[in-house]
């Protein structure tokens, strides 16, 4: 193990459950009273895409544990932009995957050889770049990956 992963090894957010959260809906709340004036403004931001009291509703599309995640991403080139993006839920404890990063995150993790990956480190592979074709398909979409305990 590199010197770079070895010090990432050492990351707390490494430590718990990590969970990869795909958009499945939005809805605006419109659980409390709100002056029509505020609601205009609402339906204005949301028309030029702001989020301003949108709920987005997140469910958990796949999930490993920290040594699994590091192994997985490990066999990425540590100097390719898949692997920075990736290692930042490391650094950060979360990272959001927006359909901008979706070829380059597909691209990257389908070129990894198979024969050095685990078969967990298969699986993943195959139902990140499954996620990933989703967001393609339906560019409002996004992923979230964050941990648990």
């Amino acid at each position: 193990m590199s010197q770079n992963l070895t010090e990432l090894a050492q990351s707390r957010h490494l430590a718990g459950h990590i969970y990869f959260y795909s958009l499945s809906r939005k809805f605006v709340d419109e659980s409390y009273d709100v002056p029509e004036e505020a609601k205009q403004i609402m339906y204005y931001s949301l028309a030029i895409g702001h989020h301003l009291g949108v709920v987005d509703c997140l469910n958990s599309v796949m999930d490993c544990d920290g040594k699994q995640y590091l192994a997985w991403i490990s066999d990425l080139p540590a100097q390719s932009e898949a692997f920075r993006k990736m290692q930042g839920f490391i650094v950060f404890g979360e990272i959001t995957i927006y359909p901008e990063h979706i070829n380059m995150l597909a691209v990257a993790f389908a070129a990894i050889d198979r024969d050095i990956q685990t078969e967990c480190s298969q699986q993943l592979t195959q139902k990140f770049i499954e996620a990933l074709g989703a967001i393609h398909r339906e560019p409002t979409m996004y992923m979230m990956i964050r941990g648990g305990r």
